[in-house]
C-alpha cells in the first residue's frame, strides 16, 4: 500500500483512504452487513485511513465504524468530524458550532461511539462565521493536550482560515471537496495554504459522488431518497452538460486501459505528495476498483489531456445547494 504524510513530517497513512459517510445516509440504502465486510476487506489490503463524522447518519456511521474495527484499532486511523448539528425531526435541518464546550462534548461523545481512547484525526467539519478560528482551534489543542486528539484538521475552510489556524496549532489536513469536477483547491488558494503551512489536503467525494465512474447515466439512476438528487448538478440541463464532461474520461480511461474511477482518482493523487483521497463505497467490489487506482501512472500528456477535458469550472451547477455553499470556503 503506497503511503503518505498528513503534514510535514506526520503520521503517514494510506495515499487512499475509505470514506465511510455513504454506508449510513445520503446514498441510497444501508447494508451495515457488506459495509462491515468493506471496511475489514480494506483494512486487509492495507488502506489505514478511515474517514466518518458524527453527523453521518445521526451517529449511526461513527457506531458503524466503531464496531467495523474492533479487535481491529492497531490497523485503522480514525479520523473524524464535528461542527454541524442536525436535527432528528427534521432532517434537512442543520446547524453548524464551533464554540468551545461544543468541541469538548462532540469529541466526548465521538470517542464513546467509535469505542476507542483517542482520535487519530479530528476535524472541524465546516467553520462557524460567529465563532473566531482562534478559539474553535484553540479547544481543539485543548483535547490534544488531554490525550483526546492526536492530529487536528478543518474542512472546506478558507485560505485565510487556515492560515489563522495554523498559528494556535500545528493542523495535520485540510479536508475539501477536490476532483476533476471540483478544483476549487486549485483556484481560491487553499491548495496554496496547505503547501504554505505543511498541511495536506484530503480529497473528499474524488470521483465526483460517483459521477465521474461512469456508471450514473440518468437521475432516475439514484435511488428515491439518494441526496444527489436535490444537488444542483445532477439536475435537468446540468446533469446533460456534466455527462458530456465524463464521456471526455470514459474516452481517455479506456485509451489508459483502466476504468474511468481509476483514472480519476489517478488524477487527484498526481496533484502533489501532499494530496490523498478517501473515495467513499459500502461495497467490496468497488474498493478493489478504487485501490487500482494506485497502479496507474499518468504521463504529462495524459495529465494535459485530463485538465483540457475537464479545466476548472468546467462543470456546469454549483456542488451543494445555496444554504449549504454559504458554509464552504469559510
Amino acid at each position: 500500500m503506497q503511503t503518505r504524510s498528513l503534514g510535514t513530517n506526520g503520521p503517514r497513512v494510506s495515499s487512499l483512504g475509505l470514506g465511510c459517510m455513504g454506508m449510513s445516509q445520503f446514498y441510497g440504502r444501508r447494508d451495515d452487513t457488506e459495509s462491515i465486510a468493506t471496511i475489514h476487506h480494506a483494512l486487509d489490503r492495507g488502506v489505514t485511513l478511515f474517514d466518518t463524522a458524527d453527523v453521518y447518519g445521526l451517529h449511526a456511521n461513527e457506531e458503524l465504524v466503531g464496531s467495523a474495527i474492533k479487535g481491529r484499532r492497531e490497523r485503522a486511523f480514525i479520523a473524524t468530524k464535528f461542527g454541524f448539528f442536525r436535527d432528528a425531526k427534521d432532517p434537512l435541518k442543520r446547524g453548524i458550532s464551533g464554540r468551545p464546550e461544543y468541541v469538548h462534548a462532540c469529541c466526548d461523545a465521538s470517542l464513546k461511539r467509535l469505542g476507542i481512547d483517542a482520535i487519530d484525526l479530528y476535524y472541524q467539519h465546516r467553520v462557524d462565521p460567529s465563532v473566531p478560528i482562534e478559539e474553535t482551534v484553540g479547544a481543539m489543542a485543548e483535547l490534544v493536550a488531554a490525550g483526546k486528539v492526536r492530529h487536528l484538521g478543518l474542512s472546506e475552510a478558507s485560505a485565510a482560515t487556515l492560515d489563522r489556524a495554523c498559528k494556535v496549532h500545528p493542523i495535520a489536513a485540510l479536508q475539501s471537496e477536490f476532483s476533476l469536477w471540483t478544483r476549487d483547491p486549485q483556484t481560491n488558494g487553499t491548495l496554496e495554504s496547505c503547501r504554505r503551512n505543511g498541511v495536506s489536503l484530503v480529497a473528499y467525494a474524488p470521483l465526483g459522488r460517483g459521477f465521474l465512474t461512469g456508471a450514473i447515466r440518468s437521475p432516475d439512476d439514484f435511488e428515491a431518497h439518494d441526496y444527489r438528487r436535490a444537488m444542483p448538478r445532477f439536475q435537468g440541463e446540468n446533469f446533460a452538460r456534466n455527462l458530456t464532461l465524463v464521456e471526455h474520461v470514459e474516452a481517455l480511461a479506456a485509451a489508459k486501459d483502466c476504468s474511468p474511477a481509476q483514472l480519476a482518482l489517478a488524477w487527484v493523487l498526481a496533484q502533489g505528495n501532499d494530496v490523498l483521497a478517501i473515495p467513499g463505497t459500502k461495497k467490496r467490489s468497488r474498493l478493489d476498483e478504487n485501490l487500482g487506482a494506485l497502479d496507474i501512472q499518468l504521463s504529462a500528456a495524459e495529465l494535459t489531456a485530463l485538465d483540457a477535458a475537464f479545466p476548472p469550472d468546467a462543470a456546469a451547477g454549483t456542488r451543494y445547494v445555496s444554504s449549504m455553499m454559504r458554509l464552504v470556503n469559510q
